[in-house]
């Protein structure tokens, strides 16, 4: 089970919320080596007419992207075959012909989409710069690099994905600490989509591309936290495909907590409609017993 498994008993030994006072179950003061954030920025921008240039590729898929008996893909603007080696798209010529691993993209080149690879981004051209007028504040000029995949196809049909990075140049005001033994440093976090793009020759591609960057002020520090003390880790909960498990778990009775009770008038059970309802009076509200819901 994990920390949060409604299996878990012991729930007051596992990370979660707290309810009552926090203070309570304090045990001791720990220190703990952390990466402190003295300062921290983001910044959200489109970027238009991005040229990135892929400085590697490799193939997503080795065949032509088959989709009936030929062998022949009708991505690939060939129709219905009819028959083995009638289709004339390059590299499906055959039934069933696989392209050459890592063989090199055919043009013309169709760009399908991109996103950042990782949120880790690399800081370069790095520039601070204290100011006097306005203490513990430096100004920070760097060039962020956000690296990204590139997924394109080529004529074949065959998908590739290309490795590059889109640069981004920041000028901006952060918090610095002062000085120290051990030195503090400047981290960048990153997230890309694009919107559109299309390939422009030369490995390159030019891209509109929605940027999320996270400038942090950091140094390793030791610092002391309160403890609640060591974390009870739950046996590992098996997954099984048990239709019974969720029902099992839920509570006998429905809870009453919702409903106020106290402004519910008598309810008639001698209605003619086919449902409990609030009548005014003693009766139904008709003759026979027909009932006058409200």
């Amino acid at each position: 089970m994990s920390f949060y498994s409604y299996k878990n008993a012991n729930a007051s030994c596992c990370p979660g919320m707290i309810s009552g006072n926090a203070t309570d179950g304090l045990q001791e003061k720990v220190c703990v080596q952390v990466k402190r954030v003295y300062d921290s920025a983001l910044w959200q921008e489109q970027i238009d007419n991005a040229v990135v240039t892929i400085t590697s590729y490799a193939q997503v898929s080795n065949t032509c992207g088959c989709a009936n008996a030929c062998g022949c893909a009708n991505a690939c603007g060939c129709g219905d075959c009819g028959s083995c080696g009638n289709c004339g798209c390059d590299g499906c010529n055959a039934c069933g012909e696989a392209v050459a691993p890592n063989s090199p993209p055919k043009p013309p080149i169709t760009f399908e989409s991109c996103r950042s690879s990782t949120t880790e981004a690399a800081i370069r051209n790095l520039s601070v710069e204290r100011l006097c007028d306005r203490p513990c504040f430096a100004r920070v000029r760097c060039t962020v690099d956000v690296p990204i995949d590139i997924l394109f196809v080529d004529s074949r049909c065959v998908e590739y994905i290309g490795k590059g990075v889109v640069s981004v140049d920041r000028d901006v005001l952060l918090s610095i600490p002062d000085e120290s033994i051990v030195p503090y440093t400047l981290d960048a976090m990153a997230s890309a989509i694009c919107v559109s793009g299309c390939f422009i020759g030369n490995n390159q591609f030019k891209m509109t591309v929605c940027v999320t960057i996270v400038l942090k002020v950091l140094a390793d520090v030791e610092i002391l936290v309160p403890s609640y003390g060591f974390c009870a880790i739950p046996p590992a909960e098996e997954f099984a495909d048990s239709v019974c498990e969720e029902f099992f778990s839920l509570p006998l009775y429905p809870s009453a907590s919702a409903c106020n009770y106290g402004t519910v008038s008598a309810v008639n059970t001698g209605c003619t409609c086919g449902q409990n309802c609030r009548c005014n009076h003693n009766g139904c509200g008709h003759a026979g017993n027909s009932c006058a819901c409200h």
